[in-house]
């Protein structure tokens, strides 16, 4: 009898692959390389990386938390794009953020990034903020010929370091030049 069991046992482990290994599974999107933003400047690289990878809930976590801290997100949009979308100026927030991004995304082609380079920039520390000001350049590859790819102007961050010591931006100020649509526009487009 304990040899039948034996063999039935044999038979059973050596079918079923018990112990080979598999191949791993592939993950099912790529890695984020968002760090906790215990600098500015790390703050600023999760910003940038949030909008190549298109990733909203890393966007919207370089935004401060009112859980976290008593400023509250706002932003403030460049005057020639409040007077064509005038949603702009109802009191934006982090949920008109989140819903600008996510119309955003689905209008650029998935293998194609978000690409922000900002130049030209400075900072001034106040207290437990930070006054952050550049001059960016913002491409978007968007499937509609329609509308721009390319957004141009001068932002201004205040950030502030939270009840957890991590950094967010709570006030973002946009600012039109003269020859190119500004991130405004951008947004008014895309709410």
């Amino acid at each position: 009898m304990k040899k039948i069991i034996f063999i039935i046992t044999s038979i059973f482990i050596s079918s079923c692959d018990l112990f080979t290994t598999r191949d791993a599974q592939p993950p099912e999107k790529p890695r984020s390389d968002y760090q906790t933003a215990f600098t500015p400047e790390i703050l600023i690289s999760n910003f940038i990386n949030s909008l190549r990878d298109k990733d909203t809930e890393n966007y919207l976590s370089c935004l401060s938390d009112p859980a976290f801290t008593d400023k509250i997100f706002a932003f403030l949009p460049s005057s020639e794009a409040l007077a064509q979308f005038p949603a702009l100026g109802n009191n934006w927030n982090k949920s008109n953020e989140s819903q600008y991004m996510n119309n955003l995304k689905v209008k650029i082609p998935d293998e194609l990034p978000i690409t922000l380079i900002l130049s030209n920039s400075s900072s001034s520390v106040h207290g437990d903020s930070i006054t952050f000001v550049a001059s960016y350049s913002l491409n978007v590859p968007l499937n509609e010929t329609t509308i721009p790819t390319n957004y141009q102007g001068e932002l201004i961050f205040e950030l502030v370091r939270d009840s957890r010591f991590v950094w967010s931006i709570y006030f973002w100020q946009d600012i039109k030049r003269i020859d190119s649509p500004s991130w405004s526009e951008l947004k008014g487009r895309f709410y």
